[in-house]
């Protein structure tokens, strides 16, 4: 999955928006303001940073060397994902999808009523 079939997956789901509020170089996706994914863009190794259930983080990175702990990131709650490795496209959609889950289950009642709402306008 090249960085341009990435970027339209994830805006591709409700609520989401991209953002550079770190710097020009690192693009973040956030659903309803919080952060699902992000990625360099300067890198030569197109990884991205995505949030995981702490017990399957563990599980992922024993089973791919492509899901390491993330980067500059809680080792704990995200992963950094080498999209240029040997994961079906599959798999990383799975992954990403994965991280978005994780952060809409931690919305606030309110947040997930007004993403309800979005969902349902698309």
């Amino acid at each position: 999955m090249n960085i341009e079939d990435f970027r339209m997956y994830c805006l591709s789901k409700a609520g989401t928006e991209e953002c550079l509020p770190f710097d020009k170089d690192t693009l973040v996706f956030k659903v309803m303001g919080k952060m699902f994914a992000l990625t360099s863009l300067s890198r030569e190794n197109f990884t991205v940073n995505l949030k995981c259930d702490p017990d399957r983080s563990v599980e992922l990175r024993e089973a791919y060397p492509e899901i390491i702990p993330g980067f500059h990131m809680s080792k704990k709650h995200w992963n950094t994902v080498d999209f240029e490795g040997s994961l079906r496209i599959s798999m990383l959609k799975e992954l990403i999808d994965h991280s978005y889950d994780c952060v809409v289950k931690g919305l606030t009642k309110k947040l997930k009523a007004a993403l309800l709402i979005l969902s349902e306008q698309e």
